[in-house]
């Protein structure tokens, strides 16, 4: 092996041992840190010339995420999903029909937009209600975690990992929600069961399930009504077959031409760091490419089946938990296309992907997401009070994503 492929190797795999482990300490890397840092040594090590870095970035992926948060944000900012949250919260009384609600709302939201942005928004609704209720809030952030994974498994523009495959493989989002949509609605109903089994002694009716409950708070009815058109119009041409970066990015320029919002608001609420990580991951893995990497690993997972749609789900949540599931999915990238249904495979790999998200605390941004603002709250839970939801949600949906796909 000559020495640049050797330096990339090693830089692939120093790489994704700190984005596995999340930092390196006693230094302030991080997983965004880390990823740009191997992209950089990667190109001045030799392990990739510059002119085949900047090729390797798919720019479609980018353009699409960014696309994508410039409408949330805007969605914010006009108090859309408070509204949606509050509005729900005031209708229903009985838990189930409030855990229902929450469950489902999420998971449709998540599917429609991206699923970190609805735990963000959701959180601290969901604990004022509980309480406002007199019951403990962890069935329903558990039920909003866990329900805005399954749910963005239902669509391209779901989750960031979704945006990279569907980038990548091409798939349409109408072919890909026809394939992946019934998977995320029988997710949400075991979610649902799963939850309510577990915490039956506790979500029963009190005396305080029928008090008052704030209403939803003053909204920029203007802005809400532009973002709604604009985010209606992009569901319609996504539907229609046209190119979704292209679609994305069409709707953040007629959002950001506006009188009345501030374009800081709006860039503080994009997710930088996830689109800096996208763009030296892209490096890094091309790289690893170049050293031949992309074939032993497929060489690997030959031995295994991965042609299979079991294995390779199996193999995906596996090492979504081990590295997280955007990392996870960009080495997929190499190695899908040389499978003998590369369309079945790519869907297989956004299912179990996504759904591996809820096995663990720490399987996806969302959950942390969740975590971190019940905590803010005073309503933290433990490691171990998630996977007893977690655990058997994860095994039960990636065994439905496994049969509907396999069938």
């Amino acid at each position: 092996m000559p020495s640049p492929a050797i330096a990339a190797t090693l830089i692939f795999a120093a790489t994704y041992l700190v984005i596995a482990v999340g930092r390196l300490p006693p230094l302030r890397l991080d997983r965004t840190g880390a990823a740009i840092v191997g992209a950089i040594l990667m190109i001045e090590l030799g392990g990739l010339p510059l002119a085949d870095a900047w090729s390797a970035i798919d720019y479609r992926t980018l353009v699409l995420l960014f696309g994508m948060m410039v409408v949330i944000a805007h969605l914010r900012l006009a108090q859309f999903f408070r509204t949606i949250g509050r509005a729900l919260a005031v209708r229903l009384h009985h838990p189930l029909a409030l855990l229902s609600a929450v469950v489902f709302a999420s998971g449709l939201l998540s599917a429609l937009f991206v699923n970190d942005t609805i735990c963000l928004v959701f959180t601290p609704i969901v604990i004022d209600v509980a309480r406002a209720r007199g019951h403990a809030p962890l069935p329903y952030l558990l039920g909003l975690a866990t329900a805005s994974n399954i749910g963005s498994v239902a669509t391209i523009t779901g989750n960031p990992q979704n945006m990279l495959i569907a980038s990548m493989s091409r798939i349409g989002y109408r072919d890909f929600s026809a394939a992946l949509a019934p998977v995320a609605a029988i997710g949400l109903v075991i979610d649902v069961a799963v939850i309510w089994w577990m915490f039956r002694n506790d979500l029963r009716r009190t005396a305080m399930d029928d008090a008052p409950v704030r209403g939803p708070r003053p909204v920029h009815r203007a802005l809400m009504a532009k973002a709604l058109i604009v985010s209606g119009g992009v569901l319609v041409a996504f539907l229609a077959g046209y190119e979704p970066a292209t679609v994305a990015a069409g709707a953040a320029a007629i959002l950001l031409i506006t009188r009345r919002v501030k374009p800081e608001k709006i860039y503080r609420q994009i997710d930088w760091d996830l689109l800096m990580l996208f763009v030296g991951l892209f490096v890094v893995v091309a790289g690893a490419e170049r050293a031949g990497l992309d074939d032993w690993f497929f060489a690997q997972l030959s031995a295994i089946g991965i042609d299979r749609v079991w294995s390779l789900s199996v193999v995906s949540a596996i090492l979504s938990n081990a590295i997280s599931n955007v990392p996870a999915v960009m080495i997929f990238t190499k190695v899908v296309p040389q499978l003998a249904d590369p369309h079945t495979a790519w869907l297989a790999l956004a299912m179990s992907s996504t759904l591996a998200g809820n096995l663990t605390l720490l399987g996806s941004i969302a959950n942390l997401i969740v975590l971190e603002g019940a905590r803010r709250q005073g309503e933290a839970f433990s490691f171990v009070a998630y996977l007893k939801v977690g655990l058997p949600v994860t095994l039960l949906t990636i065994a439905v994503g496994i049969w509907w796909l396999a069938g």
